[in-house]
C-alpha cells in the first residue's frame, strides 16, 4: 500500500511541474508576441471640434464648415442668407 501512495504521489509531482513550466512557456511566448506587434498610439480616429451654422444652427465638424466674414456656416446658400433673425 505504501508503494502505491507514493506512485500516485511521484505521478502529481510531475504532472504539477509539468503544468508549471508550461504556463510558464505560455507567458514567455504572450510576452514575446506582444513585444513584436507595433504598438498602436491611437487607435480612435481623429476627433475634431464642432461649429454651428449661423443661419440654421446645426452643429457640424469645423472642416466641412464655411468660415465667411468671422460666420460659420454649413452651406454657401446659408451663408447667402445671412444670421437667422430671432423671433
Amino acid at each position: 500500500m505504501g508503494k502505491t501512495l507514493f506512485w500516485i504521489a511521484v505521478f502529481f509531482g510531475v504532472l504539477l511541474v509539468s503544468r508549471f513550466l508550461s504556463h510558464q512557456a505560455a507567458k514567455k511566448r504572450f510576452r514575446d508576441e506582444q513585444e513584436r506587434q507595433p504598438q498602436q498610439t491611437n487607435p480612435l480616429p481623429h476627433s475634431e471640434a464642432m461649429v454651428r451654422c449661423a443661419h440654421c444652427n446645426v452643429f457640424l465638424p469645423r472642416s466641412d464648415a464655411l468660415l465667411i466674414q468671422g460666420e460659420t456656416w454649413c452651406s454657401e446658400a446659408h451663408a447667402q442668407l445671412g444670421p437667422r433673425q430671432s423671433r
